[in-house]
């Protein structure tokens, strides 16, 4: 995981302990001697991608520094049933405190990356990108984006302020997708890319001739797909978007799209299933 986004990310972890902790873990303190010691290991219970060595490291870096991590696969790497993916070492209570949030986030973020990776397999012998939408849980976008790039995947834009998307109901607000595409362009930085989003041919050619930088072909049949690509012809960025399955992503990679966006890559995906297990240790 990158520098920049490992550093952004320790809110993230610090929040999640707040929240699942609050006043604190009142069965561990009952139950577990502050001196105990124990070892642990993840282990992997499904086949897949895993995703994780920064939440490995940083839910004890937040949580217990004296928790001894070490992490056995690499984030991308395919994991089988059976297989341990980190060993943990230190206080039993900061193991046992740590569990449920680490488990949550790797467990999590390895659905994501391996559902990319299933995705992506079925279009390798495409020309076409895949990447998740904004439609990610709130507070984790960078983690699931992450996710995605690490089962194979692009990134579509990060934020509302990373490019403009001109929307069915912003071309509402201001009468046309021509009108939306000519303001966009007047007021935003030449470096910025415009989409359009469209349902119709009527809505491309407009888009097109207003000189979008991309076009999203939003819940179009495979057949409308194809013609309005050959129809583009290069001039602009084709992201095909809507509905898109692992029934349906080959039909949509061979209209000839440039990208296919998919939405359950982050907003409905299966976690993996990994477990933690813990053994207390007679000394240290």
């Amino acid at each position: 995981m990158e520098g920049a986004l490992l550093y952004k990310i320790r809110p993230i972890i610090d929040q999640a302990l707040r929240e699942d902790i609050g006043r604190g873990d009142i069965t561990t303190e009952a139950l577990v001697p502050s001196d105990a010691w124990g070892t642990a290991i993840l282990k992997a219970k499904d086949e897949g991608i895993f995703c994780g060595e920064a939440i490995c490291y940083g839910v004890f870096d937040v949580l217990c520094p004296q928790v001894q991590v070490k992490v056995l696969v690499r984030d991308g790497e395919q994991i089988a049933k059976g297989d341990v993916c980190a060993q943990l070492q230190g206080p039993a209570w900061a193991i046992l405190m740590g569990e449920r949030v680490l488990l949550n986030f790797i467990q999590h973020l390895s659905g994501i990356s391996t559902k990319t990776a299933r995705l992506k397999a079925l279009i390798a012998d495409y020309p076409c990108t895949l990447v998740e939408t904004r439609k990610t849980l709130p507070g984790l976008r960078l983690l699931q984006k992450y996710a995605v790039r690490v089962g194979g995947g692009g990134n579509h834009r990060l934020g509302l302020d990373d490019a403009v998307m001109i929307k069915d109901n912003h071309s509402v607000a201001v009468g046309s997708i021509t009108e939306a595409v000519r303001l966009a362009r007047s007021r935003v930085p030449f470096t910025a890319k415009i989409e359009v989003e469209t349902k119709e041919p009527e809505q491309v050619r407009e888009a097109l001739d207003a000189g979008a930088d991309i076009i999203m072909l939003d819940n179009m049949s495979p057949a409308l797909m194809e013609e309005m690509v050959k129809f583009i012809d290069g001039r602009a960025l084709v992201e095909a978007s809507g509905s898109v399955n692992e029934e349906n992503i080959v039909k949509v990679a061979q209209c000839g799209v440039d990208i296919i966006s998919v939405g359950a890559l982050t907003h409905s995906v299966k976690a993996l299933d990994i477990s933690l297990d813990l053994k207390i240790a007679n000394g240290h």
